[in-house]
């Protein structure tokens, strides 16, 4: 109940923030075709505000996938360097010509 409750406050927070931001975008735009105005240049015409896009949904991973995951990681980070590296193959010596 409690989490509904603070939900609730938290999109009406969100949703005030959001209306102040287009309220200060309209006024800007005024501002700004009032001074090209006086400055002797034509209203500027503002695109619509981009409209706000759903966040995707966190994917969820499998243990196996984290125990994969860490494993690539740990093998990477115990790789040695590019410096220490030798132009070996496991089948045996790169030819240089």
């Amino acid at each position: 109940m409690f989490e509904k409750l603070k939900q609730l406050f938290r999109s009406s927070y969100v949703q005030l923030l959001e209306q102040e931001v287009s309220r200060l975008r309209a006024e800007n735009r005024a501002l700004m075709n009032s001074l090209l105005g006086t400055a002797g240049f034509p209203p500027l015409e503002y695109p619509e505000a981009a409209k706000p896009q759903p966040l995707p949904r966190l994917r969820k991973r499998s243990w196996h996938q984290i125990q994969a995951w860490r494993q690539t990681e740990s093998n990477r980070d115990a790789s040695t360097s590019f410096d220490e590296k030798t132009f070996e193959r496991t089948n045996g010596p790169v030819p240089h010509s």
